[in-house]
């Protein structure tokens, strides 16, 4: 398209019925992980006797108009609406089709303006014009064009803007609140933990990572962060995406931290400005002395013999007691023996009260694997069960002992273990555990008899 200048004869006709704030106005957000926030819009007006249009400029483009609330002393609520069309070129000579408009062309050589008036056609992949008797596209010929407009359409907005209709008894400044839902809004929780192997423990860093893209900036805004999974924000979600759950068991312990119905609130210490499209990290959670241990785990689906040796997981295990910990990253790192961190590994966890037992799976061992073999299987007498003598071969090529914690799928109730050379216990319900001391650049071998049902 030909280069052009958009102008209009009256922008005032934009902002006429515009409503000024009251410099003492003050923004809470509440910010749910869920791509979802609760806007408090808290401001004084001066408000005119009887019925009257109150427009509220840059709010949020991503507003759901239907949970708009408007409450103030002495205040009703007629009619509101959510004009979201923003001011654009393209806008502009969209809305300008069957009207007419003025295009004006410079000569480049002589700066000479010949001005006509044109009638716009089309805009559909490009702009159709008819001037007098032709019908003329504009191009892109280098020759430099202005197109005027008359006035601004009354539905185009700067920027998204709320019109609420509202009747009032009587005229005089007064309080008001605003309060909506939008989507575009989301923050989560990220963890970086520096792990020392020879002290057991831990130290714990929080960050809140908040994100905007709701199309709209919050200045000095009061903002809280909920956790937990809430029905009707993003159900696809949380019903087939949910991350990985390291919380082995819940906690019972009281997290020190706000509470709304079955949801937890983080108050965010200071006030923040949020920008559009504007990515923020706050630290909220600064734990020292974490007692954490390093554990081997490797776990077995059902009685299977593997080709090749696999390796053990590693992970990390600790008790989150002094506050509860919404879901988020978790990225380990360790000291090497010149003193620098390096990067170990992240995993999820999902939400965890305080007190509970959390395990973070952040690599596979490289020197410690696990081999399974299918020794013998058989229909047992009655030939309604069979039994099947397994072994597993369990190495270790670190230079100091481990213990790998074993857990073998598939044993439900009805399943007998007649003999073991290690002693067993019950996981859950499904599940044996087995604890397999390996000597250092040594091998263990776990065998056990059991019959199925």
């Amino acid at each position: 398209m030909r280069r052009m200048v958009f102008s209009a004869v009256s922008m005032l006709a934009l902002a006429a019925a515009a409503v000024a704030a009251d410099p003492a106005q003050t923004i809470a957000l509440t910010i749910y992980n869920s791509d979802l926030a609760l806007v408090q819009d808290m401001r004084r007006l001066d408000i005119a006797a009887g019925r009257q249009r109150l427009e509220f400029k840059n709010v949020s483009a991503h507003i759901r108009p239907e949970t708009v609330a408007l409450t103030g002393k002495d205040l009703g609520v007629v009619e509101q609406n959510f004009d979201y069309d923003l001011l654009t070129p393209s806008k502009m000579m969209e809305k300008a089709v069957g009207k007419q408009i003025k295009i004006i062309r410079t000569n480049p050589a002589t700066g000479h303006e010949t001005p006509e008036l044109a009638t716009v056609l089309s805009v559909n992949e490009g702009v159709v014009l008819k001037i007098g008797d032709r019908i003329e596209v504009l191009r892109d010929d280098g020759i430099p064009t202005r197109v005027v407009f008359s006035s601004i359409p009354e539905n185009l907005r700067a920027n998204p803007t709320l019109s609420v209709t509202v009747q009032a008894h009587d005229a005089g400044p007064r309080d008001v609140t605003l309060s909506y839902l939008t989507t575009g809004m989301n923050w989560k929780a990220d963890y970086v933990a520096l792990f020392d192997e020879g002290r057991g423990a831990m130290t714990l860093q929080g960050w809140i990572t908040l994100t905007n893209q709701s199309g709209v900036s919050y200045k000095n805004a009061k903002t809280q962060l909920v956790a937990g999974v809430m029905e009707g924000s993003n159900p696809s979600y949380y019903s087939y995406n949910r991350p990985r759950n390291g919380t082995r068991k819940a906690g019972t312990q009281p997290s020190g931290d706000k509470e709304l119905a079955d949801y937890l609130i983080y108050d965010l210490p200071e006030r923040l400005t949020v920008a559009e499209n504007q990515t923020k990290q706050v630290s909220f959670l600064d734990l020292q002395g974490v007692k954490t241990q390093k554990v081997y785990e490797y776990r077995a689906g059902w009685l299977n013999s593997d080709p090749h040796p696999n390796h053990a997981d590693v992970v990390l295990n600790f008790v989150n007691r002094d506050r509860a910990l919404p879901k988020g990253t978790i990225r380990v790192y360790m000291r090497d023996a010149a003193g620098e961190a390096k990067f170990l590994g992240e995993n999820s966890i999902d939400h965890s009260p305080g007190g509970s037992e959390v395990a973070v799976k952040i690599g596979e061992a490289f020197d410690v694997t696990a081999q399974g073999t299918v020794v013998s299987s058989e229909l047992t007498s009655s030939r309604k069960k069979t039994r099947y003598e397994m072994s597993y071969v369990f190495r270790n090529a670190k230079s100091v002992p481990a213990t790998v914690e074993f857990r073998q799928g598939g044993f439900w109730r009805d399943h007998d273990v007649e003999k073991e050379n290690l002693k067993s216990r019950r996981i859950d319900a499904a599940t044996l555990g087995w604890s397999v001391p390996v000597p250092a650049n040594g091998e263990t071998v776990l065998t056990f008899t059991v019959v199925t049902g």
